[in-house]
């Protein structure tokens, strides 16, 4: 299926690695230009150098979406290099598991003040576009009790919550707004990686989990995502779309 997101111009923040990195992948594929940022410069430099590689325009630079000023500063930067917007996936999390202050702090300013941030500077380039849409990348933790109570999971119910309200806000702006909340996802180097090697009871019974008997790739989070961010998708709004196997045990209405 041709999603029609040829020429199309796109920003993945977090986009040098696991589900950003393959997001970002897909939509160079797809055909559209692409801008990513991280905060590690040589991972940028990599991934940047592989998405023209597969003949698209792309761009990448280190940002701390933690920053606000420095935030709005490259996005409207790479719109500029790219010619427009399109699409934008804010995908940045703090990942915080803790139940310190600090980790609270830290999620809130990632997970929401840096997805709100992401939202309103690309706001302005969005409403240019005749196909704009947003797709957040957030998590089933949002939505269960998984892994205790943590930053982690809260703040991630309050950016679906957020996102649901955009959606209505912005559809009579011709802009789209979606989730996409992945489950258990496995890639070298990532969360459950990590705990496969480190803390293999609790990797087992995370898998032990999944009705499908495995966990998910960043690839499978990525086709959904791109299909949401895709004219091909031109009446969805206002979704929380689950990539999961199943995992989550809630009846979706």
């Amino acid at each position: 299926m041709d999603l029609g997101l040829k020429g199309k111009k796109a920003i993945v923040t977090g986009g040098t690695r696991g589900i950003g990195r393959a997001i970002a992948n897909r939509l160079a594929t797809e055909g559209a230009d692409v801008a990513i940022c991280a905060r590690n410069g040589d991972e940028i430099a990599e991934a940047v150098a592989a998405l023209q590689g597969m003949g698209v325009q792309a761009t990448g630079a280190v940002v701390d979406v933690g920053d606000g000023a420095a935030l709005k500063a490259w996005i409207d930067q790479a719109v500029g290099e790219l010619g427009g917007l399109d699409v934008l996936v804010p995908n940045v999390s703090a990942m915080a598991t803790t139940e310190d202050e600090a980790a609270w702090r830290a999620a809130f300013e990632i997970d929401i003040m840096g997805s709100i941030n992401t939202v309103e500077a690309a706001l302005p380039h969005l409403e240019k576009s005749e196909a704009g849409a947003i797709v957040a990348i957030n998590s089933v933790a949002a939505l269960q009790f998984f892994g205790g109570v943590r930053p982690y999971n809260t703040m991630k119910a309050a950016l679906v919550n957020h996102m649901s309200n955009l959606a209505h806000a912005l559809a009579p702006r011709g802009i789209r707004v979606n989730s996409v909340s992945p489950g258990t996802i496995y890639f070298k180097g990532g969360v459950w990686h990590t705990r496969e090697v480190e803390t293999p009871e609790i990797y087992k019974g995370a898998l032990g989990l999944n009705p499908m008997g495995r966990m998910g790739t960043p690839e499978e989070v990525a086709d959904a995502a791109v299909f949401l961010c895709s004219p091909r998708a031109s009446f969805i709004s206002g979704t929380n779309l689950l990539v999961d196997g199943a995992l989550t045990p809630s009846v979706q209405y």
